[in-house]
């Protein structure tokens, strides 16, 4: 305040001196004159006690900053200096791990760290007027980051981890219920709802992010209706160059909308070519009367080919005009080419439908395989075993007979033993 009245009593007397110059130069009269000097005085005041309070807070951040950067200059050389003293004199005055050791190390470590602090202090202080207002705007976008917890509430909120069956079956599967899991699964029973959901929830956010990174910049931007109208044509990849962004702020958030909006069209996409995909029994009946209607053709085309050929040779022997002649060759060729285009067609056709895999079909029918496998697999078990049972029957016989005929042997002759 008193740099101000200084400063304002300055220039109060030097308005006097011009005045009372002007008051001599027109004739030496050295009456009054009243002049309205107060009045640009008290519109200017305002700005100029800004201008002077702005010079304050630069001699103070420029005092601040002399005082840090001692300090940190004396952090640095009191390191330097006890690491110097460290190497010299560990050999000679102390062992390695002593005790004096220790508080050198630990002093370098403090040093060390107060350095640090002194330098980010230092650079805080340079940038601290210069990205106030950045600093809040990332802040403020940063706090959009508290959304990760949505993932947890659809994960612990969704019926398919509250189903005891799902976890069952997903166990037995080596299946992770995680997000993932639990989106895919939303995208197949409810896809339009999600993308819905999604898409409007990121049209606001993105909206109000572009209007808070703009709204420093005083234009068209920094309204509502005009942030949603920009996010909408950046997220259809539209662009029609009315509305622009001004601030790089504003720039990464259109340019993480047109991203998203890539990535969402894709997924939409997907969706509507799913939905309007045909299921198996619809293809089954649509390639069946495909192939009816081609082999109805080819059958056509097959008798107009005879036809032709019919023609062409009663043309031969009854020696009719040689225009008449050609006309038959050419409806005969016409006739070839048109069979052999429907039996290409008919041929990639039924490729098409061996390439269709029923997985419900080929699992019955290998569960089948595999029923019938292990019963001939039991068969030949337990023939197999009925085969040992005669082997030892035939053994126990064949060694009964033998002491039988031992015995009669003996019985005969009683000197053979």
């Amino acid at each position: 305040m008193c740099a101000l009245e200084m400063e304002m009593t300055k220039r109060g007397m030097q308005v006097n001196s011009k005045v009372d110059c002007g008051i001599n130069r027109n004739g030496g009269d050295t009456a009054e004159v009243s002049v309205p000097v107060s009045l640009p005085v008290k519109k200017s005041a305002h700005m100029e006690g800004d201008d002077l309070y702005r010079l304050r807070g630069r001699k103070f951040l420029l005092e601040d900053k002399k005082r840090l950067c001692a300090l940190a200059l004396g952090a640095a050389l009191f390191g330097i200096l006890l690491m110097i003293i460290h190497t010299e004199m560990c050999p000679f005055l102390y062992t390695p791990g002593s005790t004096i050791a220790l508080f050198i190390n630990c002093s370098i470590s403090l040093s060390t760290g107060c350095l640090l602090i002194l330098i980010i202090a230092f650079h805080y202080k340079d940038i601290r007027n210069k990205t106030l207002v950045d600093l809040e705007l990332l802040l403020s976008v940063l706090m959009f980051l508290r959304l990760y917890l949505v993932h947890r509430a659809v994960l612990l909120h969704s019926k398919v981890l509250l189903s005891a069956s799902y976890r069952s079956i997903g166990s037995l599967n080596n299946i992770n219920f995680t997000f993932r899991f639990v989106l895919k699964v939303l995208m197949n029973k409810y896809p339009a709802r999600t993308l819905l959901v999604f898409i409007l929830f990121f049209w606001l956010t993105a909206s109000w992010m572009l209007t808070l990174c703009e709204r420093q910049t005083q234009g068209s931007t920094d309204h509502m209706e005009t942030a949603l109208w920009l996010i909408a044509i950046t997220f259809l990849t539209v662009g029609y160059g009315d509305v622009a962004p001004h601030t790089r702020c504003g720039k990464s958030v259109c340019l993480f909308t047109g991203v998203m909006g890539v990535a969402c069209t894709a997924m939409l996409v997907a969706v509507v070519t799913k939905k309007l995909a045909l299921n198996k029994g619809e293809k089954h009946v649509h390639f069946f009367m495909l192939d009816i209607q081609i082999s109805k053709g080819i059958r056509h085309a097959a008798a107009n080919v005879l036809r032709e050929c019919w023609l062409l040779h009663r043309a031969n022997l009854t020696k009719g005009t040689r225009g008449e002649h050609r006309r038959h060759q050419r409806c005969l060729l016409e006739a070839i080419r048109v069979f052999r285009h429907l039996r290409l067609k008919q041929r990639k056709l039924r490729d098409y439908v061996s390439e269709m895999v029923d997985l419900p079909k080929m699992q019955m029918i290998m569960c089948d395989l595999s029923a019938n496998w292990n019963n001939s697999y039991r068969e030949l078990e337990q023939r197999i075993l009925s085969m040992e049972q005669k082997l030892e029957e035939l053994s126990r016989c064949f060694q009964q007979t033998s002491q039988l005929l031992s015995q009669v042997l003996r019985h005969r002759n009683p000197e053979i033993r």
